[in-house]
């Protein structure tokens, strides 16, 4: 590709442990930056903590400390994993660092002497959870609509940013770049958000309220918003204000990677304060979905987190950077399950990859002694399982460009599987017995071939495996250091093989037997059921306990997308009172998915989650339909999502 590639994950709070959302963002940016890496880009990965804020100076009152001593303890949490996952990240930035601090200082002074920051009474609703105000009409049942908090009413002076002064501009350009906010349905969201007048952006907080923030320069009385402050990180970590040519270097960003929870930050204020600046766009904000248990958002509220350390000593650390990257398709929500994981492993780690090189191992030792043979004739079944590592590699190069790893990845196993299959075609293990040497000699070698290109092409979502992988077939000092490399390498002849150890030990679960019904229970069932008497109805009638099995609920259509090669379906994501559910409905040639986000629907919530053209659908929303018109149920007026009907 040989492009400078600038890759950022959100700067996460400090405060937070870190969790399998936190994990999901930097392993993918870290997949991403070595994949450019092995493609030959010049490459740059930033991370970091965001340590300002009220709820890092009250967690350090809490404990007895100053706030810069809690952040300095806090911060390893996030340091240490990255650390065991492997992350390579080029620089770990933290905004208590003195040339961040000096940045931010230096822009706040510069757009308030061209009038861009001015001061003003400001009245609303503040969340301390989130740090925001909010004015009347945001709230939902007068709580924060984001965190669902209780909100204090605020009256105060504070400087404002002239955000809404970039609107229209805004929105020209999000319409112009369409690669400027990925998924391409995020862009719509935001889209969404500026359809109503925008705001200015409040960026200051009193001293008196909040002392712990970068100070305003130009008024001793006041600290700087934490949002203000942190998305300036994504400049200052490389060099803006502070090293010309390091910031020519990198500037503007390839991808900001964040999740979709922090969308309007990200696609509304960081565009605006850059526009003001007089920046350059970053070429992407990619906002990625939600790590789910069952139907909802992980959150320690509801104990649901899943704690990656765990994972990580269950399976391995690739083992868990192969899941969270094969597992969830960028732009979407994901299930975590511990059986969702499992199969996964074993599926796909244990049984196609480990087999495949299992059996190669062992077949090339028994037949050469290790070394690995030159091959013969090329015939139809080599061709094919060239033809499939070939696609994989081309696969991933298109994938990374449109941010779609899952796919990539499934390219790359469905090599690995075409391997498989090529061992079982070509039955290597027969050719030895019949002293076919020419034709065993191809096999073997096509099929090393093909699994240390595999292994290379699979080495940034799993580094320290695949090493050992190409350490096995003594492909480890043949110069590949990287995807570039195997345009000019041609084979694995003459390399020598050593003997496997499973890679991937699969993981085996212990099958707990039904439990049966007490013998008492058993009888009370029976005679519940003699006593049961069905009422005799008029055919097509139903009883109200009949009815009233179905759960009818109001959901509100968070976002929409066609389903790529049909033309009536929609793949929704839905907001049913506190969780999140995907949805696929029959609607496209009536809506567009930018008709229906917002829209306030009615559903029936307890349907058994079906399978349409392969995305999971769960529940089912009503709508009206004669002849050729068809037309949504939906609410008259405001009514909040997961209300049941009825």
């Amino acid at each position: 590709m040989s492009e400078k590639f600038y890759v950022t994950t959100p700067i996460y709070y400090v405060n937070d442990r870190p969790h399998i959302g936190h994990a999901y963002t930097t392993v993918l940016g870290d997949v991403l930056a070595r994949s450019h890496r092995s493609f030959s880009d010049p490459t740059f990965f930033l991370t970091g903590t965001d340590e300002h804020g009220q709820k890092v100076q009250q967690a350090a009152e809490k404990r007895g400390v100053d706030p810069l001593t809690h952040c300095n303890e806090t911060v390893v949490r996030f340091q240490e994993l990255w650390q065991r996952l492997g992350i390579t990240n080029d620089y770990f930035i933290r905004t208590t660092e003195a040339n961040h601090k000096k940045i931010v200082a230096k822009i706040m002074q510069d757009l308030y002497d061209r009038d861009e920051i001015y001061k003003a009474d400001y009245t609303g609703w503040y969340c301390v959870g989130c740090e925001r105000f909010f004015t009347e009409k945001d709230l939902v049942d007068g709580k924060c609509p984001d965190c669902g908090r209780d909100v204090n009413a605020i009256t105060e002076s504070n400087y404002f940013f002239r955000m809404s002064k970039y609107q229209d501009w805004l929105i020209d350009y999000i319409q112009t770049h369409p690669d400027f906010i990925l998924p391409a349905f995020r862009a719509n969201e935001t889209l969404g958000f500026l359809k109503k007048p925008l705001a200015d952006l409040c960026i200051s907080r009193p001293k008196s309220r909040l002392a712990w923030g970068i100070e305003l320069p130009f008024d001793k009385d006041y600290v700087c918003y934490v949002w203000f402050d942190a998305l300036i990180n994504y400049i200052s970590g490389v060099g803006y204000g502070s090293d010309d040519e390091k910031f020519k270097a990198w500037w503007p960003a390839s991808c900001h990677l964040i999740g979709k929870d922090i969308l309007t930050t990200h696609t509304v204020y960081w565009p605006t304060m850059l526009k003001a600046m007089g920046l350059e766009m970053p070429k992407t904000i990619f906002a990625h979905g939600w790590w789910l248990t069952g139907n909802s958002k992980m959150s320690k509220s509801l104990g649901n987190v899943v704690n990656p350390m765990d994972m990580i000593d269950r399976a391995g650390v690739d083992a868990f950077r192969y899941f969270l990257l094969a597992e969830m398709s960028p732009g979407n929500d994901a299930n975590f399950s511990e059986e969702s994981f499992i199969a996964r492993y074993n599926s796909d780690l244990a049984n196609d990859l480990g087999n495949l090189l299992s059996r190669v191992s062992k077949l090339t030792i028994r037949a050469t002694g290790g070394e690995i043979p030159v091959p013969g004739a090329v015939t139809a079944d080599d061709r094919e399982l060239a033809d499939a590592v070939t696609d994989a590699i081309r696969i991933m190069e298109e994938c990374l460009k449109s941010y779609k790893l899952d796919q990539g990845i499934n390219a790359a196993l469905n090599a690995v599987r075409a391997g498989n299959r090529y061992l079982e075609k070509c039955a290597p293990w027969t050719l030895a017995k019949n002293g076919e040497t020419e034709r065993l000699n191809s096999v073997l070698h096509n099929a090393a071939d093909a699994l240390c290109r595999v292994a290379v092409l699979l080495a940034p979502v799993m580094p320290e495996k695949m090493a050992e992988l190409l350490v096995v077939l003594g492909a480890d000092k043949a110069g590949i250091k990287g995807i570039a490399d195997l345009k000019d390498f041609k084979s694995v002849a003459g390399l020598t093989m050593k003997e496997a150890t499973p890679l991937f030990p699969r993981i085996i679960v212990e099958e707990e037997e039904a439990k049966k019904p007490a013998p008492q229970a058993e009888k009370k069932a029976k005679a519940e059921k003699v006593q049961e008497k069905k009422e005799e109805l008029p055919a097509g009638l139903v009883t109200i306990d009949e009815f009233f099995k179905t759960q009818l609920k109001t959901a509100k259509v968070l976002t929409a997308e066609k389903v790529e090669g049909a033309d009536k379906l929609l793949k929704l994501s839905i907001e049913v009172g506190s969780k999140t559910r995907q949805l696929v409905a029959g609607v496209a040639q009536f809506y567009t998915p930018e008709d229906i986000v917002g829209k306030t629907i009615v559903i029936v919530a307890n349907l058994k989650p079906a399978k349409i053209r392969g995305i999971e659908s769960q529940g089912m929303l009503l709508a009206a339909k004669d002849g050729g018109n068809l037309k949504l149920v939906t609410i008259d007026g405001d009514m909040p999502s997961g209300v049941s009907i009825g």
